[in-house]
């Protein structure tokens, strides 16, 4: 058995630490979330994450949840370059930026994907309100991107890579059905630097394998189609 479990759903959070740990090169087992079940809301699944949410992950330390906390743990246990040692001069800019995707944009995703847990009734003005939000953030992001060097697009993922690919997919992709969940508001090539990233991630060995374990396409970043899963799913 491995000493490390991550519990996913295929294209969810998940993804993001998945990323990581193939990357990181360490062995670790899966545990299927079944979402269809609301299994990430039974009391097996909550005592990992109390927030009923995926991901979690179960190391030899307890379980962690949070996918920025998870990630940042697999880069300082094993020390594999996903992120600078904490001596290292380029700490703070990149913890800076792996905070604001978990504290940013990623809650922004969760709003525009699951509006109506936010707002009762229309939620039509949120969900505009919440894409242009999205957009400003991306150029923020745009124009920081230039100032990370390698740790975002570099020659090897980092955690920054590994949480930024699978949103820029999701915010093509999701969420599906009727006017409001219109996706073609949303065109990466808005942003080439990001876009570029999306394209290097597109050809790592992790993003391979991740590939064959959760059916996410030829392109999975950069020009993505919906999933077909070997088991699970995505929503």
């Amino acid at each position: 058995m491995a000493a490390l479990r991550l519990h996913y759903a295929p294209d969810n959070a998940s993804l993001c630490v998945r990323l990581a740990l193939l990357r990181a090169g360490v062995p670790f087992e899966t545990v299927l979330v079944d979402r269809r079940s609301r299994g990430q809301k039974a009391p097996a699944h909550l005592a990992l994450n109390p927030n009923g949410q995926i991901p979690a992950l179960e190391t030899p330390d307890g379980a962690i949840f949070e996918t920025g906390a998870i990630l940042l743990w697999i880069a300082d246990r094993f020390g594999t370059g996903l992120a600078p040692a904490p001596d290292h001069p380029d700490r703070g800019a990149v913890l800076a930026w792996l905070f604001w995707l978990s504290n940013t944009l990623h809650p922004a995703l969760r709003i525009l994907f699951y509006p109506e847990t936010h707002v009762a009734g229309d939620t039509g003005p949120l969900l505009a309100r919440t894409r242009d939000r999205i957009a400003a953030m991306l150029d923020i992001l745009e124009d920081g991107k230039s100032r990370l060097g390698p740790w975002l697009g570099g020659d090897r993922a980092s955690v920054l890579d590994c949480y930024l690919a699978p949103m820029l997919r999701w915010l093509a992709l999701y969420p599906q059905g009727g006017p409001q969940g219109a996706t073609d508001w949303f065109d990466l090539s808005r942003w080439p630097a990001l876009h570029e990233v999306a394209r290097r991630m597109d050809d790592r060995p992790e993003t391979w394998e991740a590939v064959r374990a959760e059916g996410l396409g030829p392109m999975p970043f950069s020009a993505p189609t919906l999933p077909a899963p070997p088991e699970g799913s995505a929503t």
